[in-house]
């Protein structure tokens, strides 16, 4: 397995099994009785929706689609997209949806890494082309997770994923704007969430951090942003939340900067900076939209000279927006290392990382996670962000 958080077990396991065969061969969709798509929804250089992928796999679905199948879409999208979208493409075999196959959207819903929250374990919203639809999509998916939740639409289901995430990035985003706040006035924003999360009711925790990454939260916003100004509306909260986010990776390295001359009279021309973590969140090795990789580039920029240890992530892989990074690898976690940085800059807390380390052998550190709290040390030398 090439995802760290599904053991190579699982893989084993399917390979092994006569009920899993893998195939790039679209002639074999006519064996099938439902289709699932699984396929990214990015965005494009002005952050509009780029539905190539679904696009495409459609049209290379459509030859072969049979009488009676199921199709269903996972993918993020807004609202409207299945049916102007990908139902007409579908549809250009000759075959019409709701009389000779059936149509559903079913968000995807997963949180890599969490060992709590299992595929299984997470209920499913269902909406249909039609009632047959989405009782068909319902009766699939409830051979596979513990609860499905059937909607009105699909533009219904594509909404809620939507709402979904949008929640989390405005949330976050609030609290980044409240650790900028609290930091001007000394007080720690996480000591302040410990404190607020006690209440039982009308607050839930949600963490600061060094910018937004995953292939949900920076993304899924700007579909609905896109969407409702083809309906004349604006989502104001939606993209000022979104432009906070952006924001707070060069928030960082303006931080990581002013300790520096703080601690030892030095810029960031010439230092060595060396980045703890590059995976978007902890405990995976997901480097998608990371906000590490912005914030080497941005140390770059500055004339830093960047190194990056991450046990999850061995070697930075292509990616569209940061090419020139791809095939660095990740540095040994020695003391050696570290004195030899100018600065620790921690941007992802992996659990299995000995942060004690750094608190021997660090000149400085730069905490954007709140790792430090878990080890005793020098905390003089700690600068949380």
């Amino acid at each position: 397995s090439y995802i760290r958080h599904l053991p190579p077990e699982a893989t084993t396991k399917l390979i092994n099994s006569v009920h899993f065969e893998p195939t790039s061969e679209f002639t074999r969709l006519a064996e099938v009785d439902a289709i699932i798509i699984c396929v990214p929804t990015p965005l494009v250089d002005n952050r509009d929706p780029d539905l190539s992928y679904v696009e495409s796999t459609a049209r290379s679905i459509a030859p072969h689609l049979q009488k009676d199948q199921l199709v269903v879409l996972e993918s993020t999208t807004y609202p409207g997209s299945c049916e102007t979208v990908l139902k007409p493409i579908l549809e250009s075999g000759g075959l019409k949806s709701g009389t000779d196959f059936y149509l559903a959207y079913s968000p995807e819903r997963e949180d890599p890494g969490n060992p709590d929250h299992a595929t299984a374990g997470i209920p499913k919203v269902v909406g249909g082309d039609g009632i047959a639809a989405r009782e068909l999509a319902c009766a699939m998916y409830d051979e596979i997770v513990v609860q499905t939740v059937p909607v009105s639409s699909m533009d219904v289901a594509e909404a809620v994923k939507l709402t979904e995430n949008i929640f989390r990035s405005v949330n976050i985003a609030l609290v980044n704007e409240l650790k900028t706040v609290y930091a001007k006035m000394g007080v720690d924003i996480w000591e302040v969430i410990e404190a607020a999360k006690t209440k039982p009711f009308g607050y839930m925790p949600f963490y600061p951090g060094p910018g937004l990454g995953g292939h949900c939260i920076p993304i899924d916003p700007f579909y609905l942003t896109w969407r409702a100004k083809q309906v004349g509306e604006e989502t104001r909260l939606i993209e000022l939340a979104g432009e906070i986010n952006t924001a707070m990776p060069g928030k960082v390295v303006d931080k990581l900067e002013e300790a520096l001359r703080a601690e030892t009279g030095k810029s960031l021309k010439d230092a060595r900076i060396l980045l703890a973590g590059l995976a978007y969140k902890k405990n995976v090795n997901d480097t998608r939209e990371s906000p590490a990789l912005v914030l080497i580039e941005l140390l770059e920029e500055r004339g830093a000279a960047v190194e990056y240890h991450d046990p999850y992530v061995p070697e930075i892989p292509p990616t569209r927006e940061h090419a020139a990074l791809a095939g660095r690898q990740s540095v040994g976690w020695t003391a050696e290392v570290i004195e030899a940085c100018n600065a620790v800059l921690i941007c992802t807390d992996h659990d299995d990382v000995d942060y004690g380390l750094l608190a021997g052998h660090a000149r400085l550190i730069v905490d954007t996670r709140n790792a430090m709290t878990r080890v005793a040390g020098n905390q003089k030398r700690i600068v949380k962000v």
